[in-house]
C-alpha cells in the first residue's frame, strides 16, 4: 500500500528529529529485516523491522537506510532490491530505487548490491556512526570491512568515524514517547481489540475448543485490516495458569474460567489486552474471590498511572493488594509487608504489571534511569496487568482453588491530566461479564 501525504510527513519528522539527536557529525544505519523461513521453500508473513518501519514506512525486506545529517546531497538515502519483472510475478512488487524516492521520500535511492561501494562515501569525515550490532551479522562484517578500507584510506583526507553508538541509544527513546500520530493508532488498535474480546466473550460455551475463540478473535482483526500482534493466549481451566500457553487446542468446560490475552496489530502497533470471565457465563464463588482481589489490584496500579510518577509504582501498588488479597482468601499467612519482602507472592503472582506498548508488544525504552525507575511522561504507553495463578496441586491451598488463573490486561496511555484506557471497550467487573454473556 502506498504510503498518504500525511504518512510520509510523518516519517520525514521522525527521521528529521532522529538527525537533529544525533548531531551533524554522526551517521546512523538502519537495516529492514529480512524475510524467515518457515518450511523448505516457504516464508512466515513478513514483518518490517519496527526501528526500520518508524524511520521509512518502507516494507520491503533487505533495505538499508542510511541517515547522514547535514549533507548537501541528501540526508536520507535507501539501498533497495531493485525492480526484477520475473521475482515481482512470484513474490509481489517492488519499488526499486526509483519507488524509493518517488514514493518514500529517499533523497537517494541505489540498489543493494551498490551499498558496499557508495558506504565509504557516506560515512567519510563523519566522526560517529550510530548502528547496532548483532542483530545481522553479515551486514556487520560488511561495515566493518568498509571501516578498515576507509582508515586505512584516511591520510588521503577521508576519515572514518571514531565512536560507534549503539543506535537504540537514542531511537528507542524517541519511540517511547507516542507521537500523536501513533496514539491515534494504538487508540483504534485497542477500539478493534476491545470488539475482538467482546465477540469472544459472546461466542464461548461449553464444548467449544479454544481455537475456534481464537479464529474469533483473528476473524475480528481481519475484519479491519489488521492481524495478531503477537501469539494469543486462549487459555481455558488449568491452562490459564500457563503465562505463555498458545497451544489453545482445549475443549472448554462448565464451570472453567477462560483467559484471554490477545490484541490486534494496526500499521505496526498493536494492542495488549487480557480478559478472563466463566466459559458458562457465570462465576463462582471461589472464582468472583480471586477476581475481585485481581480487579482491585487493578485499579490500585491505575491509581499510579500519571506524569511524574515513577513507573515502578503501579507494581508496587498492585503487588501490596493483591498480596493482601491472598490473606484475605487463605492463600498466604502473614503481614503483606513482609511477604513481599520475602517474595511468598510470587507463588501466585510471578510477573510485572506491566511493560511499555507501542510498536512491540513488549516495546523499546528504559525502564530505570540511574538505576531508578523513570518517572511517567505524557506520551507513554503501559500496559497494567497484574493477576493470580492458582496451579492444581497446590498443596498449601483449598482444593476449591485449584486451576484458577486470571489476569486483567488493559492499555493505558499518560496524558498530561493523567491517563487514558485505550482498551476501555472490553467489560471487566463480574457484573458486566455476567450480563454481556447472558444476553
Amino acid at each position: 500500500m502506498k504510503p498518504t501525504p500525511a504518512q510520509r510527513q510523518e516519517h520525514t519528522d521522525r527521521r528529521t528529529e532522529l538527525m537533529r539527536r544525533i548531531g551533524r557529525t554522526a551517521v546512523a544505519i538502519v537495516p529492514a529485516a529480512h524475510e524467515a523461513v518457515r518450511a523448505r521453500d516457504t516464508h512466515y508473513r513478513f514483518r518490517q523491522n519496527s526501528d526500520f518501519t518508524y524511520l521509512t514506512g518502507f516494507p520491503e525486506p533487505e533495505a538499508i537506510a542510511v541517515l547522514i545529517p547535514g549533507r548537501g546531497d541528501g540526508e536520507f538515502v535507501l539501498f533497495v532490491r531493485p525492480k526484477d519483472r520475473e521475482r515481482e510475478i512470484w513474490d509481489g512488487r517492488r519499488a526499486g530505487p526509483q519507488g524509493a524516492r518517488r514514493l518514500y521520500g529517499a533523497d537517494q535511492a541505489w540498489d543493494l548490491s551498490e551499498f558496499e561501494t557508495r558506504l565509504p562515501q557516506l560515512l567519510a569525515g563523519r566522526e560517529v556512526l550510530h548502528y547496532t550490532l548483532g542483530e545481522l551479522p553479515e551486514l556487520d562484517a560488511r561495515i566493518a570491512r568498509q571501516m578498515r578500507h576507509l582508515r586505512e584510506v584516511s591520510r588521503r583526507g577521508g576519515a572514518a568515524p571514531t565512536t560507534l553508538v549503539a543506535l537504540e541509544t537514542t531511537l528507542h527513546e524517541m519511540r517511547l514517547i507516542k507521537r500523536p500520530a501513533e496514539i491515534e493508532l494504538m487508540r483504534r488498535a485497542a477500539q478493534v481489540s476491545a470488539q475482538a474480546h467482546v465477540r469472544a466473550m459472546r461466542t464461548t460455551r461449553p464444548g467449544r475448543f479454544e481455537w475456534q475463540i481464537a479464529a474469533e478473535i483473528h476473524a475480528e482483526f481481519e475484519a479491519h485490516d489488521m492481524q495478531p500482534g503477537y501469539g494469543s493466549i486462549v487459555g481455558g481451566g488449568d491452562n490459564a495458569c500457563i503465562l505463555h500457553y498458545v497451544e489453545n487446542d482445549a475443549k472448554l468446560r462448565s464451570g472453567d474460567l477462560l483467559l484471554i490475552d490477545a490484541g490486534g496489530e494496526l500499521s505496526g502497533y498493536t494492542a495488549d489486552i487480557t480478559r478472563t470471565f466463566p466459559v458458562s457465563g457465570t462465576f463462582s464463588a471461589e472464582q468472583k474471590a480471586v477476581y475481585e482481589v485481581v480487579l482491585e489490584a487493578q485499579k490500585s496500579a491505575l491509581r499510579q498511572m500519571r506524569p511524574g510518577v515513577s513507573s515502578g509504582k503501579p507494581h508496587e501498588a498492585a503487588t501490596r493488594t493483591l498480596t493482601e488479597g491472598m490473606v484475605d482468601l487463605g492463600l498466604l499467612k502473614g503481614k503483606a509487608e513482609a511477604l513481599i519482602a520475602q517474595d511468598k507472592h510470587r507463588q501466585f503472582y510471578m510477573h510485572g504489571t506491566g511493560h511499555w506498548l507501542g510498536m512491540d508488544v513488549h516495546d523499546v525504552g528504559r525502564y530505570k534511569m540511574q538505576g531508578r525507575h523513570r518517572p511517567f511522561e505524557p506520551g507513554m504507553v503501559m500496559t497494567v496487568e497484574p493477576g493470580l495463578y492458582i496451579a492444581p496441586g497446590t498443596r498449601s491451598v483449598n482444593r476449591k482453588f485449584w486451576g484458577i488463573g486470571i489476569r486483567i490486561e488493559d492499555d493505558v496511555l499518560i496524558n498530561k491530566n493523567g491517563h487514558e484506557i485505550l482498551s476501555s471497550g472490553v467489560p471487566k467487573t463480574v457484573r458486566e461479564i455476567e450480563q454481556l454473556m447472558a444476553g
